[in-house]
């Protein structure tokens, strides 16, 4: 079965190259960078220092560097942001007008690199554009049917921690490495197993509420809506209220636990 293959415009890419990139962008994401390798593809975050997420990010292996995917409206504000940290460091921090491209389903042998987040993301291509043969928004389609959050389109950007958008469970931090930007609140949430809420799907009856709006156990607030599309959005949800009759503005909704989360 051939792959459908989307474009994405909502994603823009940074290269980040030098002598010193890899060592750079080690010392500030969630991710271990030391050892990637060209062509191998990491998933991460930049977070601020009490531990909020700021940019989500996936980090392509180059052989002077590191490509970075990043949301297209918040490439400018990451490279700002990388620029104030780069000090001393030899690197170059530049735009690139490449585009990101989502192959799905995948083979072993369909273009690109494996999602590191979940196989049955497909894959993602960067380098010579691939013919499109479907839309962004058919690829969202599919990442929400796998319950799988994204923070730059569905909101959580800046007031999320990202345990609560679930990087510890789509292998977006690595909890062995050496310190990173925010690691102490994000080591202390792991540890002492601090996860009160967690970005998950709801199915509503009617139309999507709009963003923010609050999620009812019985009368108990239970949550937040965030973003969405169809009859999907995602929410961050309190977990020790999953349980009962959830309603959005009075309306049925049902939360979903995909097997990848373990709840």
């Amino acid at each position: 079965m051939s792959p459908r293959i989307a474009s994405l415009p909502d994603r823009a890419l940074v290269r980040v190259s030098g002598p010193d990139a890899r060592t750079f962008l080690n010392g500030l994401l969630t991710q271990e960078v030391l050892s990637l390798q060209p062509g191998d593809l990491r998933f991460g975050a930049l977070l601020s220092p009490p531990g909020r997420l700021l940019f989500d990010l996936f980090l392509f292996g180059e052989e002077d560097g590191v490509l970075l995917d990043v949301a297209s409206d918040r490439r400018d504000a990451l490279i700002q942001r990388l620029s104030l940290y780069r000090l001393r460091a030899n690197v170059s921090i530049t735009p690139d007008d490449g585009t990101v491209q989502v192959l799905w389903p995948a083979a072993s042998d369909t273009p690109g690199t494996p999602d590191p987040r979940l196989p049955a993301l497909g894959h993602r291509h960067y380098g010579e554009r691939l013919p499109v043969t479907d839309t962004p928004e058919a690829w969202h389609d599919h990442r929400l049917s796998l319950g799988i959050p994204d923070p730059a389109r569905d909101g959580g950007q800046d007031t999320t921690y990202p345990i609560e958008a679930n990087f510890d469970l789509l292998n977006g931090i690595d909890f062995s490495k050496g310190c990173f930007i925010g690691q102490e609140t994000t080591s202390r949430m792991k540890r002492r197993g601090a996860v009160r809420n967690r970005m998950l799907p709801l199915d509503v009856d009617g139309p999507l509420p709009p963003f923010g709006t609050e999620v009812l156990n019985g009368d108990r607030r239970a949550g937040q809506t965030l973003s969405g599309q169809g009859r999907r959005v995602m929410a961050l949800l309190r977990l020790d209220r999953l349980d009962g009759d959830l309603t959005v503005e009075g309306k049925p909704a049902t939360v979903q636990r995909p097997d990848w989360t373990g709840l």
